[in-house]
């Protein structure tokens, strides 16, 4: 479970990294909803939270946390 935890915390830290490419923070975002716990679902509504990222970027995290609900896999 620390594993997991330690692996959302990293794709996190990337996808709200402004300094980064906006590939990559996308590419963190498409990744925590394909891990698809419930702790992947808590961290995307967190992302879609975030007043700093782009519109784009936090519309993308809530898609990702809806697709979550609507698997049933949280």
């Amino acid at each position: 479970m620390t594993e997991e935890s330690n692996e959302l915390k990293k794709l996190a830290a990337i996808a709200t990294d402004l300094g980064l490419a906006a590939e990559m923070r996308t590419k963190a975002v498409e990744l925590l909803g394909r891990i698809g716990t419930h702790d992947a679902l808590l961290t995307l509504l967190e992302l879609a939270a975030n007043e700093n990222l782009a519109a784009q970027e936090r519309e993308l995290a809530l898609k990702q946390a809806r697709e979550i609900i609507r698997s049933g896999r949280s």
